[in-house]
């Protein structure tokens, strides 16, 4: 059967784990929230009513992609440009082109940059590899100006991030947001993960440290899932509402 991913890719590594696919929600959750086209997302509500549910169908909705068989990806892209042409147009005015390079570019660095906290560092050719996948989904979604390759992309991201990126006050609501719906311990575990992930651009702008406490308990997590108690302490720390969700996350 033919796969967008193939079976023995280290993407399928990368968001086949439960505990790397919520560093990347982590992260892409700090940085929508700076995106100077983050207003597209207030325009229908989902957004500040829901916050964590609307970053999590977007990270569901690409982790779909990646473990789905070819055809079924593709459509499922195709579904995804569908639904963005219909808010354009309730709206009267297209989503910037860069706005959509913007989220796939998120994808690609909090892939690799969760993966590496996470697990190990990867190689030149798996960094390539992250990237190619991503920029076949961006060229399906019809996107242009995309780097053709990871280390254009790192240069073009810089850029981007430069011009597309600012401290708002929809960045300010979007925290409270996640304050509010994550509940203060839950929202003090978010940042310290995203303090581990984001980019020094995003850094700056949100007003973060750079240590993370995270960065000393984390050696005792990866032990926790050698002893098979990482589910434990997953369970206690994550929201209810999501938990069946995100259990699903795992690949066997």
């Amino acid at each position: 059967m033919n796969y967008f991913v193939e079976n023995n890719s280290v993407v399928r590594e990368i968001w086949g784990k439960s505990d790397t696919v919520l560093f990347i929600f982590a992260g892409a959750a700090a940085e929508f929230a700076l995106n100077k086209a983050v207003d597209w997302l207030y325009f229908t509500g989902r957004l500040p009513t829901d916050p964590l549910g609307r970053l999590f169908s977007t990270v569901s909705y690409a982790r779909k992609i990646i473990f789905a068989e070819n055809e079924q990806a593709l459509k499922t892209i195709d579904s995804i440009f569908i639904i963005h042409k219909v808010v354009e147009n309730n709206r009267g005015r297209a989503i910037p082109e860069w706005a959509y390079r913007d989220v796939l570019y998120m994808l690609i660095h909090y892939s690799i940059a969760s993966f590496e906290v996470l697990e190990r560092k990867l190689s030149a050719e798996e960094k390539e590899e992250v990237y190619n996948v991503f920029y076949r989904f961006g060229m399906r979604m019809k996107l242009k100006d995309l780097a053709q390759n990871h280390i254009q992309w790192a240069h073009q991201r810089k850029t981007d991030m430069q011009n597309d990126l600012a401290k708002s006050d929809y960045t300010i609501d979007l925290f409270k947001q996640y304050k509010k719906h994550l509940g203060t311990v839950r929202y003090f575990i978010l940042i310290e993960g995203q303090k581990l992930i984001i980019p020094e651009r995003v850094r700056k702008l949100l007003g973060f440290k750079k240590i993370s406490f995270i960065t000393f308990i984390l050696p005792f997590y990866k032990f926790s899932r050698v002893v098979h108690l990482h589910d434990l302490i997953k369970k206690l720390l994550l929201p209810k509402r999501y938990e069946k969700e995100i259990y699903k996350l795992d690949i066997e």
